[in-house]
């Protein structure tokens, strides 16, 4: 019982250190009028523009314009 408690605790400390971003294309491919007459036959070429990604990254690193969080309590003034 402690051994998957331990484990779940590990697991959710490690993912609040960590950020996702997840990116896709379906809106502007959908937006753009180019795209309407898709191709219909397999192995077709299709247009970059009107391709459709969905990704996603996952990173541990701080980005460049995050602040720490302080966690002093020093009294503010409002």
């Amino acid at each position: 019982m402690r051994m998957p408690t331990g484990m779940l605790l590990v697991a959710a400390l490690a993912t609040g250190c960590a950020s996702q971003d997840y990116r896709d294309t379906n809106a502007a491919v959908d937006a753009n009028p180019a795209c309407v007459s898709r191709a219909d036959r397999p192995g077709e070429p299709v247009s970059a523009d009107c391709e459709r990604k969905a990704e996603a990254t996952w990173s541990t690193e701080r980005k460049s314009g995050d602040k720490p969080i302080d966690f002093s309590r020093k009294p503010k003034d409002d």
